[in-house]
């Protein structure tokens, strides 16, 4: 596998790093939590950096790539297997390259607060990374449609649709409750307003895309 197959690298990938990660995002398969996602958050990643350059590119470069490598949905220990996935490939295929592992580790568990982590909670690397990992909220509509359905359909015989519909309309309520849903300024500006509409559009339905993709 070649490393061009992953864009945006600030730094060459071995194969072996390269094949490790896409065979964990095609286990099991899933509807939104796959390398497409990835791809998406790399897009992000690389428009921030022409904005204002990351302090540890990267180290924000592979928190992405593995963020969401190990993901079952119900679990409550995604995150923390992804960073140590990420700590256990980063010293076997990159040991020699001076990355911060406990940065990327770091940044990977904080996906796992997102909805409770406020601006000043977190550096300006951290916002943004946060940031391009929840931009799918400020996406067209019917992206933004896709990735709901998508999530649904992952929880689809984990949990029971009512349960299940009843988490995630909390999730999206306190989300939209928040002053900022975004922590940076730059995806503040540009996705806050359109994710508002999003989020206001998917609770204000009479049955929702939620409930529509979800199991019982």
């Amino acid at each position: 596998m070649s490393m061009n197959t992953i864009p945006h690298a600030p730094m060459p990938l071995p194969p072996g790093l390269v094949s490790l990660l896409l065979a964990a995002y095609a286990t099991p398969i899933r509807a939104y939590h796959n390398f497409d996602h990835v791809h998406e958050v790399l897009g992000h990643y690389a428009e921030s950096a022409q904005r204002s350059a990351w302090r540890q590119p990267r180290e924000v470069f592979l928190a992405v790539l593995f963020h969401d490598a190990i993901y079952q949905a119900g679990r409550r220990d995604n995150e923390e297997r992804s960073a140590v996935l990420a700590l256990e490939a980063i010293a076997e295929h990159l040991p020699e390259a001076g990355i911060d592992g406990a940065r990327v580790a770091e940044l990977i568990r904080l996906t796992a607060r997102h909805g409770r982590v406020g601006p000043d909670d977190v550096d300006e690397d951290a916002r943004r990374f946060l940031d391009g990992d929840m931009a799918i909220l400020g996406a067209a509509p019917a992206a933004f449609d896709a990735y709901h359905r998508g999530i649904a359909s992952e929880y689809r015989g984990k949990l029971p649709g009512w349960l299940f519909e009843f988490n995630r309309r909390r999730f999206l309520k306190g989300l939209l409750a928040k002053e900022r849903i975004f922590l940076s300024d730059a995806f503040h500006g540009r996705f806050d307003a359109p994710a508002r509409v999003n989020l206001q559009r998917v609770l204000q339905a009479p049955r929702s895309v939620t409930r529509a993709g979800a199991g019982r």
